[in-house]
């Protein structure tokens, strides 16, 4: 059988597989369900609501006289008839606290509000295509969410951060030895991030055919399977050739001769290898805000959005879909230069 070299392929089949094992453990009429949606979700999220969903029937059949009377996988479609707004009310209680093969589990307002969009998307589906009668799900309030301060780096912490990565003073003696091989990989990492606003998932998917560095653009695959150049300044440019001429010295394992970033084991590096790169940087560097590769991507929208004022091209080049997000996101900057024209012009000078 052929290696499928595609990253994003090959975490789509990856996806597909682990959503066929959680879909044997639902009720069997949910097989229609994700068969309907199928065109219109990428497979992380049709495997998020399978998650989702099989705390909800565990629920019923803990919960629900009726349910328990059933295996949950035999579980018949007009169980859903006879929920209440009522009982999926108490069900969003029980996510805050629930036990679970002895091990606890919670869920903030976010949490909540993730799995109620589930059971909607899931009534609506049951609902408009006339298989049941009722729609509860659409009845219950979705939690207020209560907003968090987008957590950003400035400028001298963007640069102490490189500094670091690139110079390692501050890391052990252990680290050390891996900052040798791996550094110039490490700066070209952080710095695309940094400097394009990329998601990690994107990031790491990237292969050596997708840069092109005639143009200064990356071919990514955004969120939802489409795909769009993304363009770097010289910085980037730098990093990045750096790193490519490092890279042509190594032998990649088989099926990952394609991928741009490795790690040190010669493979495709993944979105938790960053995560924890990141983090360790982070470390060394003496700030009270929680670095993650998501606050990389925020503080280049910050950045952006800073300055050119066009919140439109902001959220073109983060790949947001609905240009409310990113108002939402960075609307205090926009507060903030609205807040500066009240000291900016001056009616009287004072004597």
């Amino acid at each position: 059988m052929a290696v499928n070299n595609n990253y994003h392929d090959q975490v789509n089949l990856k996806n597909t597989l682990q959503l066929r094992e959680v879909m044997v453990t639902l009720p069997s009429f949910c097989r229609d369900y994700f068969l309907g949606i199928k065109e219109i979700t990428s497979s992380r999220t049709r495997l998020a609501y399978a998650y989702d969903l099989r705390i909800f029937f565990e629920y019923l059949h803990e919960k629900n006289a009726f349910c328990s009377k059933y295996k949950i996988i035999d579980l018949p479609i007009e169980i859903l008839d006879l929920i209440k707004p009522i009982d999926i009310v108490e069900y969003m209680d029980y996510l805050s606290y629930y036990m679970k093969e002895e091990r606890e589990y919670t869920n903030d307002e976010r949490g909540k509000s993730r799995k109620l969009a589930t059971l909607r998307s899931f009534y609506h589906y049951y609902f408009v295509n006339e298989l049941i009668t009722k729609n509860p799900a659409s009845l219950v309030p979705m939690p207020k969410l209560h907003e968090k301060e987008i957590i950003r780096l400035e400028i001298d912490e963007v640069a102490i951060l490189l500094d670091q990565v690139e110079e390692g003073t501050n890391l052990t003696k252990k680290q050390l030895e891996f900052h040798k091989i791996t550094k110039v990989r490490d700066l070209a990492l952080l710095t695309i991030l940094l400097g394009t606003g990329i998601r990690v998932s994107e990031c790491v998917g990237l292969d050596i055919k997708n840069v092109d560095f005639k143009n200064n653009g990356i071919l990514i695959r955004r969120k939802g399977g489409y795909e769009a150049v993304v363009y770097f300044g010289e910085e980037v440019q730098e990093a990045l050739h750096n790193y490519i001429e490092q890279r042509q010295s190594i032998i990649p394992e088989t099926g990952h001769e394609d991928a741009l970033f490795l790690s040190l084991q010669n493979k495709r590096i993944t979105v938790r290898s960053v995560e924890k790169l990141v983090k360790k940087y982070a470390e060394t560097v003496t700030t009270l805000k929680k670095i993650t590769p998501h606050k990389l991507r925020s503080t280049y929208g910050t950045n952006l959005y800073r300055e050119t004022g066009d919140i439109y091209l902001v959220a073109d080049v983060l790949g947001h879909k609905d240009v409310n997000t990113t108002k939402k996101h960075y609307a205090a900057l926009g507060d903030a230069k609205r807040r500066q024209a009240a000291t900016a012009v001056k009616l009287r000078e004072k004597l």
